[in-house]
């Protein structure tokens, strides 16, 4: 098993340096897909599921690292074209066995569209539909076959946008890994198999998105007289604290960010900063709002209570 995994290791490292000579950022991942570093402040971490952010305590909301503190284990923070960086990330992860794909970073900007077979939706059927719908065709570009069965298409995006990463919020069974969000490279090997490049398309590059599925997976422009900033320092800390979620966090920091905002006095100025935040970690509009529901109720004076 073990010299299996070290070829695992050495494939996987020959296949993100050669992605990185094509200008795509990589970092090691294990076979379960996750980036193989964990976090060097995994450990400073509060153990609550609610835990209070060090803004709380020190007065003014630090920006999360990003990997300013020089270690690894930021996740796609990590990721680098640097030969030699990339060869220190593997070396530090002998047990990865692939290698992730950094989205939204120069020079092609990667979006990733994820059609899932998991579902039980067409997700290949619904972007058909969606094309036809909105006048738009998928380019001849990159595109990965996923152990599973499904597809990614790698598209480039305009530098000066910024695409979200979502979970079926296009259509159903289609996820979008956009900026901060990250898609596994062709050779990587998982516990359900190896990823590879579809016939044919592994010597493209990625090709532009279509403006009209551009402006699909972009959220709407911002209302400037709703700004944050006018809820003060504090606000804006909450709005960062939803900002900084991960998937399979973002309701509890939504949750948590909107009952100290509602127990401050600043919960109806701030409904819409943190629900454009939570929007953007990847939540639905209806979703986010109605846990900023949940969370006015139960911050109300003499009627709510923390949740255990």
């Amino acid at each position: 098993m073990a010299t299996t995994d070290r070829k695992a290791t050495t494939l996987a490292l020959a296949h993100a340096l050669s992605a990185a000579e094509r200008g795509l950022a990589v970092i090691p991942l294990s076979r379960t897909k996750l980036p193989a570093l964990r976090s060097p402040h995994r450990d400073s971490a509060a153990p609550s599921p609610l835990p209070a952010p060090p803004f709380e305590q020190a007065g003014s909301p630090p920006p999360p690292c990003h990997g300013e503190c020089g270690r690894f284990g930021h996740g796609v923070y990590d990721a680098s074209t640097n030969p030699r960086r990339i060869r220190e990330l593997f070396a530090a992860a002998p047990w990865a066995t692939g290698y992730g794909i950094a989205c939204g970073l120069p020079p092609h900007h990667l979006i990733g569209i994820d059609l899932d077979t998991k579902s039980d939706t067409d997700s290949s059927a619904a972007l058909r539909e969606l094309a036809l719908r909105h006048l738009f065709t998928i380019p001849a570009t990159v595109v990965v076959l996923t152990p599973s069965g499904g597809r990614h298409v790698w598209l480039s995006g305009p530098p000066d946008v910024v695409v979200p990463n979502s979970a079926g919020r296009l259509a159903p069974g289609i996820d979008i890994r956009g900026a901060g969000g990250y898609l596994v490279g062709p050779g990587s090997r998982t516990e359900h198999g190896v990823y590879g490049t579809a016939p044919g398309t592994a010597h493209l590059a990625p090709a532009p998105c279509p403006p009209e599925l551009l402006r699909l997976l972009t959220p709407p422009a911002r209302t400037p007289h709703r700004a944050p900033s006018a809820t003060g320092r504090h606000g804006q800390g909450l709005v960062q604290f939803v900002l900084a979620a991960h998937e399979g966090q973002r309701n509890t920091r939504l949750f948590w960010a909107a009952c100290r905002a509602y127990e401050n006095g600043i919960g109806p100025e701030l409904a819409h900063a943190l629900t454009e935040a939570a929007v953007r970690t990847g939540l639905t509009e209806r979703e986010a709002r109605s846990t900023l529901a949940s969370a006015a109720r139960m911050s109300t004076p003499h009627r709510g209570q923390e949740p255990d």
